[in-house]
């Protein structure tokens, strides 16, 4: 029978290999279901036409009705009887608990009567506010009904393939004794396990649900997302003997999620970043990245503001692009997580290898590489010192006439440095990519040989690198310092840079010292921090570096010494000149962008001098913690109030610095780091974002009144009844439930954070200040409104 169609079309029996599209969304799930080979419990369908005919008022449906139910129910069985409308269960809205759903049925005339009552409850006026909430009209509302065999449950639960609040790569379980619609409709709060990789990162101490089951749940969401083809949640049921799947939904809301880390940021620019470095540093970095980036996988999105954002002060890099990369090279997205730090799950982890995706890419990255050939001799034409990025440009930009330059000279200077400092920001990318990659190929080729490459000293005798190397001049500085007699390096070791013009012996180590501030004088304690005194302006510091300097013994063998053949050594000796010849580049390119970089101190420092004349600023240094665009616009209107701005950052800074911050952020918001929080509560996160608002406490429909626009709404369980006090709300904070309570469903529907089975979550006092992140799960209350920290 074609569709299991019986009793005039009026019963689809699901197990029927090509089912009807009349049957709503919630039986064609099944239906996908039982086409994977899940166990699925044995269910009917009215189609909607038959809803259709009812509001018609067609007398005949309910007899014809009947009389097809009585061929295909079991009189000894129970049966479920749920609504399954076309418009639910969609990525744009859920109906979640909407509509009627009738348990333990048994009997024809029971099975109808419970199809009537979910037929009505499509027509209540709590459905036609959350229709027109949507945007649906009541003709867009087509309703069909499922009729499932109960199953008896020992456990009932939910698994969602992908954590639905951050998108990473987990699977969530949550389970209940008995029943699993109390998930939705009471104030339960479910057990919680969280697979990840390969292991479980979170479990009960005491489950109900045996971890066999358990696994077994992961397993079958990890299969359903696969075939489906996208991320899902499930609700499932075990009797006991056998694990049942009764539902199937698409997790919405995944895409577009930013998820910000430090972890790879900490590494690349370190520390507190002030406002005027942070709106140089990252356009200039992040626009020669973008450059690069779009060398190889060609057109894109990106844009600097989109690599990187600045919290608390700090750098954190955007994750989403990286991984929108990766994925163009058939790589796994999940990689990024190991990248961000989430190295918690077992041996499932993901790899970086390339995919197939990445065959497609092949094109584009040899034409990439070929125009490459000859970058090295670009390279070296920028680093000529007549070029425009070379030192003879860069002592033009130089701010010696500091008397008689004005702003607007000052700013031209500055823009007339920033392309130059850009393009060599490019070289020290890929020059430093490249020379990794000649350095790969090397050990690679030498472990095909059968040696070890890991030793192997590249850089010796290279005298282009040792005249910019910083520990090699220090080496040889602080070999000179010890030629020195005993008596005078005492004396050395506790004078300043002057006093040593006083030492006749130490002679010889001034002009060395000197030489070396020449050379190297514009290095700092960081090289992305323009505002950090560089090694000129603290002579003292150098000669302290000399002095406490300890010379690293070398393990590293000579290229002349390893036991090669004279094969093996014409084999690989141009590879090893290449590597040698990237090393020097690399060298080279990173001190030239380091000498250029450094000079928007000079032309900033100089831009404060004018200003704090002129008494815009009350410090020079006032002038890093403003932006550039503030910058300009103070330099073209002195009147405007800077000054507080940048007290007050200076302040936020040195606050921002005693704290520690998150090591990931999810969405563009950060979780204010309060420093006067009279206490925390913490729950289960069901629905992403923070907002901070007064506390309103509900416990009954009839708060509505008293809830205004943006109240934390804390309630001890919803039923969804209570929908339209979430319409008001900024956040929910519920003392009970999980992932599909309707507090949980309603809140992710309507954009806003909700934090559930919070304990004690309605002693909070009316009125109080709260903070509910919905990433985090946690519920911070402020003294006041005042409480939050300025640094975001």
């Amino acid at each position: 029978m074609l569709g299991g169609l019986c009793g005039h079309r009026m019963i689809v029996d699901l197990a029927g290999m090509l089912p009807p599209r009349r049957i709503g969304t919630k039986a064609e799930r099944l239906c996908f279901l039982r086409r994977q080979g899940f166990a699925v419990p044995h269910t009917l369908a009215c189609p909607w036409d038959l809803y259709d005919r009812h509001l018609r008022q067609d007398a005949a449906v309910l007899d014809k009705l009947s009389q097809a139910l009585a061929i295909r129910l079991d009189p000894m069985k129970c049966y479920a009887v749920r609504s399954s409308a076309n418009v639910e269960d969609q990525a744009e809205h859920s109906f979640a608990g909407q509509f009627r759903s009738v348990l333990d049925v048994q009997g024809v005339s029971a099975v109808l009567a419970a199809i009537q009552l979910v037929w009505q409850s499509a027509r209540t006026s709590a459905v036609q506010a959350y229709r027109e909430r949507h945007g649906l009209a009541a003709r867009d509302l087509r309703m069909a009904v499922i009729i499932q065999e109960m199953v008896k449950p020992m456990v009932s639960g939910v698994a969602f393939s992908r954590n639905p609040l951050t998108g990473l790569d987990e699977v969530l379980v949550e389970a209940v004794a008995g029943f699993g619609d109390r998930l939705v409709q009471d104030g339960i709060t479910p057990e919680r396990w969280i697979w990840k990789w390969g292991s479980w990162i979170e479990r009960p101490r005491e489950p109900v649900l045996p971890t066999s089951i358990a696994e077994e749940v992961v397993q079958g969401a990890r299969k359903a997302a696969r075939a489906f083809g996208r991320p899902v949640d499930l609700e499932w049921v075990y009797d006991g003997q056998q694990l049942w799947w009764v539902q199937l939904r698409e997790i919405s809301g995944l895409g577009g999620l930013d998820v910000y880390s430090n972890r790879i940021s900490g590494e690349f620019l370190p520390g507190l970043i002030k406002p005027l470095v942070w709106s140089v540093n990252v356009p200039l970095v992040n626009s020669a990245w973008i450059r690069l980036l779009t060398e190889i996988i060609g057109p894109n999105n990106l844009t600097p503001d989109r690599l990187a954002r600045s919290f608390y002060y700090r750098a954190y890099f955007n994750m989403g692009p990286f991984g929108d990369i990766f994925e163009s090279f058939g790589m796994p997205r999940e990689g990024l997580e190991l990248m961000m730090g989430l190295e918690l799950g077992g041996k499932e982890r993901p790899t970086f290898r390339p995919g197939l995706r990445a065959l497609l890419m092949t094109p584009r990255l040899l034409g990439f590489l070929i125009g490459k050939l000859r970058y090295g001799s670009q390279v070296q034409a920028d680093l000529d010192d007549t070029a425009p990025e070379g030192k003879a440009a860069y002592a033009l930009l130089t701010t010696h006439e500091r008397v008689t330059l004005g702003t607007e000279e000052l700013l031209f200077r500055v823009d007339a440095l920033y392309p130059r400092a850009r393009r060599m920001a490019y070289h020290d990318i890929l020059v430093a990519l490249l020379e990794r990659l000649h350095v790969r190929l090397l050990q690679s080729a030498m472990h095909k040989q059968g040696l070890a490459a890991e030793g192997l000293d590249l850089s010796s005798s290279i005298p282009e690198v040792a005249a910019i190397a910083p520990t090699v001049q220090l080496d040889r500085l602080h070999a000179l310092y010890r030629t020195l007699p005993e008596t005078a390096q005492m004396r050395i070791a506790s004078a300043t840079y002057a006093d040593l013009a006083s030492i006749p012996e130490a002679q010889p180590l001034r002009l060395a010292i000197e030489s070396f501030l020449a050379q190297l004088g514009h290095l700092s304690d960081s090289g992305n921090d323009f505002s950090s005194v560089p090694w000129r302006e603290n002579p003292d510091l150098a000669l302290h570096l000399v002095v406490a300097h300890q010379p690293r013994p070398t393990q590293s063998v000579p290229w002349a010494q390893l036991p090669l053949t004279r094969w093996q050594r014409w084999r690989l000796s141009a590879l090893y000149r290449l590597v040698r010849q990237y090393r020097i580049l690399r060298e080279q390119v990173s001190s030239r962008y380091t000498l250029g970089y450094g000079l928007f101190r000079e032309l900033f420092l100089a831009l404060g001098d004018r200003l704090v004349a002129r008494g815009a600023l009350g410090a020079v240094d006032d002038i890093f913690y403003l932006r550039l665009d503030e910058v300009r616009r103070l330099a073209g209107d002195p009147e405007l109030p800077m000054h507080a701005l940048a007290q007050q950052r200076r302040a936020d800074l040195a606050q921002a610095e005693r704290v520690t911050p998150p090591p990931i952020i999810f969405g563009g918001d950060a979780p204010p780091l309060v420093a006067d929080a009279t206490a925390d509560l913490r729950g289960t996160p069901t629905s992403r974002g923070r907002h901070t608002g007064p506390v309103r406490q509900a416990r009954s429909l009839a708060d509505l009144v008293r809830v205004q626009p943006n109240d934390v709404l804390v309630v001890p369980y919803s039923d969804v009844s209570w929908t339209p006090l979430f319409a008001r709300a900024g956040a929910v904070v519920a003392e009970s439930g999980g992932m599909l309570s309707h507090s949980s469903i309603v809140a992710r529907e309507y954009g806003i954070p909700a934090v559930v089975s919070v304990a004690g979550a309605l002693n909070l006092p009316e009125d109080a200040l709260v903070t509910v992140d919905g990433y985090s799960g946690l519920v911070t209350v402020h003294g006041d409104k005042e409480g939050l920290e300025h640094g975001r």
